[in-house]
């Protein structure tokens, strides 16, 4: 096989509703003599607290992204043409055991990890991000984390369980998979259980730009305060879709009035480009609320943004 990155379906050649069900069309990691970066479904919901369906996230997505095109003119960029994209399918774990589940996405993650490859993970809820960090550390050491959310997930436990889809950086900063000086959650917003959760948030590590911060700045500015937050060191990105207003993304588990815009979600990523991004997911898609893939489209562009910052990363390295 030729070592130039092989692309996407030519949409000019083969019609975009007719291409393979890969993301964006790129080729199956089978196809490939080498994987730059993977991207790779976890078709896992166990660990919701509220709307189930995110399990059929990642065939939503991929379904989603057939409008994507090869060139980036935002970032300047052919992400394709810059590494080599595959699509790896989808983690297989069990619905009915978390703990069985997390070890088998923290195994898999390894193994992508040993191979030199990095991961774009599509999920499923956002219970995955705990073994995908704990893959991340073993590789990076203490990690950096800018995690676009609604909610904090810094919760202690939910009827009891320890494991769930909102508390998986609170596991993370207490298993010491995180760099406390280095963690921001971007876009929280909403009603809380008490003004201890943004306290006991803060003691953990994390700072907090608000989704309402973004009324009275410019994202340019929310890009600088990102940026000096997480500094030099390995960073991983963990977007869950509710971060979005519903109008952008309703198709959700646990949407919450008055978040960011499609737009500013996508000019934050950008101001990534610098930084040392080790891995990242895209969680809770609930195609089950969907309407007119909203929520599908804002996520596979979500995830091509976060492609074409690792190929810019690539390229201005390399020069």
């Amino acid at each position: 096989m030729s070592s130039t990155p092989l692309g996407p379906i030519d949409a000019t050649r083969v019609p975009r509703f007719a291409g393979p069900a890969t993301f964006a069309r790129l080729p199956r990691a089978d196809e490939v003599d080498r994987v730059d970066v993977a991207v790779v479904g976890v078709p896992f919901d166990s660990g919701v607290s509220y709307r189930p369906g995110a399990r059929f996230g990642p065939a939503h997505v991929r379904a989603s992204s057939k409008l994507l095109r090869p060139y980036n003119p935002a970032l300047d960029v052919s992400p394709f043409a810059e590494l080599q994209v595959a699509d790896a399918g989808d983690i297989a774990v069990n619905p009915f055991d978390i703990a069985e589940a997390i070890a088998a996405v923290e195994n898999a993650a390894r193994v992508f990890a040993a191979q030199g490859t990095r991961l774009l993970t599509i999920g499923g809820d956002h219970t995955i991000a705990l073994p995908l960090l704990r893959a991340a550390a073993a590789e990076h050491g203490p990690i950096g984390v800018v995690h676009f959310d609604a909610h904090l997930d810094t919760w202690d436990t939910y009827f009891g369980q320890p494991y769930t889809h909102g508390t998986p950086f609170r596991r993370a900063a207490e298993e010491g998979l995180l760099d406390p000086r280095r963690c921001l959650h971007v876009g929280i917003r909403g009603p809380l259980y008490s003004p201890a959760d943004l306290t006991d948030d803060g003691v953990l590590g994390f700072q907090v730009v608000h989704s309402d911060d973004y009324q009275d700045a410019t994202v340019a500015s929310v890009v600088e305060r990102m940026r000096a937050r997480l500094g030099d060191g390995p960073v991983y990105v963990s977007v869950d879709i509710d971060v979005l207003d519903p109008a952008h993304a309703p198709g959700t588990g646990t949407p919450e009035a008055g978040g960011l815009t499609s737009r500013e979600l996508l000019g934050t990523l950008r101001g990534l480009v610098g930084l040392d991004v080790v891995g990242a997911d895209i969680v809770e898609v609930a195609p089950a609320y969907d309407h007119a893939e909203l929520t599908g489209v804002a996520a596979a562009h979500t995830a091509y943004e976060l492609l074409s910052v690792l190929a810019r990363n690539r390229r201005d390295a390399a020069r």
